[in-house]
């Protein structure tokens, strides 16, 4: 391997200049030694990965988006009714735009990464100082919950609309709660991969699910779904994880592990996950929305179901697809970038920005919200999608002022 050594620069060449010719020195006789090459310098990694960033703005920005359009609520002046307006007509096609395997994907390569800067970290100690991350947000968020439910019925807002609110503004922490726990399983599923190949463990991965569902919906074993909680969210998990670690690792060694081209491979996945969503679908009890909705005897998202598995991996493989197109605009959005150092305030506090306009509306105004998919409805969808926008920003200011005021959190050590 031949060295290419660097130009001399121009205050080396003047310096040569004013000394003069510089002496021949005398022939050697004996052998010449040489100096080393010097070693080449190790590839720097990008500090972040624009991919990354911008699957995780995107299924922020989605799962607001539908919350918004789910927006459903009547008031007889007694009782705050909560609809679901995607289950009107087919609006449930709607539901297959739910972002969730792409948001556990992108933690998982989150996680990925961060792990590669602290090799070694037990996981009690990986998953708790990523716990304290969330902690300031989550502990502005319950208190400020906790003091409107003192102060709104003092200021006139019926006790029955603030408890109905109540119970449905921390649902979303339920993604929180499933990230951690995979956090702290992260070496181990490391461990998993390196020890088997990725290949095998996320076909076991898949299959648990399925598993837990054929015990569930069979007559002799009453097994609970709650175990797919955690397990269907663990595939796009675990798919964020091999995906971190090929990018972390050398490119020859990737091409020298694949078997199949990884794009002919991306594209098989995706179109047998697909299919194999619509077959479970078909034949088995499930709905056609892939998130729960009124009237329905079975949810696909609580708990999740073997369906969501297949279009967990359906997502995730067409996203992987189109990698470059949205790694180049991710790198130059200014959308991704605010979205990302926002993204647990808009999740935390999107829906109380989506009651909050409803409930001017309802309780302020005294009038009754569109008929969702009516000429009326998509006439204020405008006004009504700004006003949210408006009031979710602030918020997001706010708490976020709020979070600077917190203590620090102590450091963890092991």
């Amino acid at each position: 391997m031949s060295t290419v050594l660097p130009a001399p620069s121009r205050e080396a060449n003047t310096l040569a200049l004013a000394a003069g010719p510089v002496p021949a020195r005398p022939a050697r006789t004996g052998p010449v030694p040489t100096a080393p090459a010097p070693a080449a310098p190790a590839p720097s990694r990008p500090r972040r990965d624009p991919f990354v960033d911008g699957v995780r703005a995107v299924g922020i920005l989605l799962v607001v988006a539908l919350h918004w359009l789910m927006v459903e609520a009547t008031w007889d002046g007694e009782t705050l009714a909560v609809g679901n307006a995607l289950a009107h007509g087919g609006a449930w096609l709607l539901t297959w735009l739910q972002p969730l395997p792409l948001l556990f994907f992108a933690a998982g390569a989150a996680a990925r990464y961060d792990f590669d800067r602290h090799p070694g970290e037990p996981g009690w100690r990986f998953a708790g100082v990523r716990l304290l991350r969330m902690a300031r947000p989550v502990a502005v968020f319950a208190g400020v919950w906790a003091l409107l439910l003192a102060a709104l019925p003092w200021l006139g807002v019926p006790s029955a609309a603030v408890d109905r609110v109540a119970r449905i503004v921390p649902q979303p922490l339920w993604f929180l709660g499933v990230q951690i726990g995979l956090l702290a399983l992260t070496p181990v599923l490391l461990r998993a991969l390196r020890r088997w190949g990725a290949a095998r463990v996320l076909v076991v991965a898949a299959a648990l699910p399925v598993v837990v569902d054929l015990l569930r919906f069979s007559d002799e074993v009453a097994l609970p779904g709650a175990p797919n909680v955690l397990l269907v969210w663990a595939v796009p998990y675990l798919g964020g994880l091999v995906y971190a670690a090929r990018r972390l690792a050398a490119p020859e060694e990737v091409a020298a592990r694949d078997l199949v081209p990884e794009r002919t491979a991306l594209a098989l996945l995706a179109l047998g996950g697909l299919a194999v969503t619509v077959l479970l679908l078909v034949v088995g009890p499930y709905p056609r929305s892939l998130i729960g909705m009124p009237g329905d005897a079975i949810s696909n998202l609580a708990p999740p179901t073997a369906p969501v598995v297949g279009f967990a991996v359906a997502q995730v493989a067409a996203a992987l697809l189109v990698r470059d197109a949205v790694a180049r605009w991710a790198a130059g959005s200014r959308l991704v970038r605010w979205a990302g150092a926002r993204s647990m305030g808009l999740y935390l506090w999107h829906l109380t920005a989506m009651f909050a306009v409803s409930g001017v509306v309802l309780l302020g105004a005294g009038e009754a919200l569109p008929e969702p998919w009516t000429w009326d409805w998509w006439a204020t969808r405008a006004t009504y999608l700004g006003a949210a926008g408006v009031v979710l920003a602030g918020l997001v200011v706010l708490s976020r002022a709020a979070e600077r005021a917190l203590p620090r959190r102590a450091r963890i050590t092991a």
